[in-house]
């Protein structure tokens, strides 16, 4: 190949992400937009009341962690027990002995792919006064933060450190999927969890994860990075398989018409897959419309149908796509 042809190929090939602090960070943050913020590690509240008593709440003081104690749980990968004596809606509160801190709601085994449920407090109230094996997933004592996991429990002890050990970035391995957020999809590799964030499921565009995978389902995934201190792992979904935008303008030349499927209807418009991780937009002058129709009153998402290439832009993986086959 030559220099012209990879400086072609770069144009449009996506990138590696950089995963440092920073990416970590946004990812979180897209975790608490769709869940109340977490309180101070150390720091218990009891379970939520309705306003008009809130006030009558006597105090509840603050418990002292044992960092010692929390380094030495996380560095063993030990399960241990803890009771439930609050929540808030991003998850548990959990304290034992000399120990205090979190369970996140989408660490726990029996809510997984329920965040968006309508009785989310309830769901998590039945919790209070009980008991859960779970293990530490991030202890960070400067920041006063200890996070737990009850799904992180049902690997054996010491797991954890032997699966760190085998995985390599770059490497290809299998999990199932253990929960399905927003943001992204938690994969279960053996005793360790990795996330594969919503931007890595896909070369095309996905509204939602649970377009792409199912709770329960074992898919292979690519290890992007590794972080043993932090128990973190980002995986990729999209990177087992070539980048089908490299070929595009081969695959799909100007005119040519193939099958499709419908994945959104606008007010302007539609969008259609073409194969795996390529779609295109099939704008509204783009099909047979009666006066004052409109494209969602023709078309519906899962459709079937045969679409005409317009145009591809390879670079900016961005496809014109046309239902008037003839012209």
């Amino acid at each position: 190949m030559d220099a012209n042809s990879n400086n072609a190929k770069r144009k449009y090939e996506s990138a590696m992400p950089i995963i440092d602090e920073g990416w970590w960070e946004s990812v979180l943050a897209e975790e608490r937009q769709h869940t109340s913020p977490r309180p101070p590690q150390g720091t218990l509240k009891p379970k939520p009341v309705p306003q008009a008593n809130a006030e009558q709440l006597p105090a509840v003081e603050a418990a002292e962690n044992n960092w010692d104690l929390i380094k030495d749980i996380y560095a063993n990968d030990r399960i241990i027990d803890m009771k439930v004596v609050g929540h808030n809606r991003g998850g548990l509160l959990v304290e034992s002995d000399q120990l205090a801190g979190f369970i996140p709601f989408s660490h726990l085994i029996d809510l997984a792919g329920k965040e968006h449920e309508a009785n989310r407090d309830d769901c998590l109230e039945e919790y209070l006064g009980k008991n859960l094996n779970v293990k530490v997933i991030e202890c960070v004592p400067e920041d006063g933060r200890v996070v737990f996991s009850e799904r992180a429990a049902l690997a054996e002890p010491g797991k954890r450190s032997e699966l760190f050990q085998e995985l390599h970035t770059g490497s290809h391995v299998k999990g199932t999927v253990t929960n399905i957020t927003d943001f992204g999809v938690f994969v279960d590799l053996g005793g360790v969890e990795g996330l594969i964030h919503i931007s890595e499921l896909s070369w095309g565009r996905v509204s939602h994860p649970n377009q792409i995978v199912k709770l329960g389902q074992e898919i292979e995934v690519q290890v992007l990075d590794i972080s043993a201190e932090r128990c973190r792992v980002a995986l990729s979904l999209k990177r087992i398989i070539p980048n089908p935008w490299e070929r595009a303008s081969i695959d799909f030349p100007v005119n040519s018409v193939h099958n499709a499927v419908i994945t959104s209807v606008m007010s302007y418009g539609a969008f259609a897959r073409i194969e795996a991780g390529v779609e295109g937009l099939i704008h509204a002058s783009e099909m047979v419309l009666e006066p004052n129709q409109t494209p969602r009153e023709i078309l519906f998402e899962g459709q079937e149908l045969k679409a005409r290439i317009l145009h591809v832009d390879p670079s900016h993986q961005r496809m014109g796509l046309s239902l008037l086959l003839n012209q």
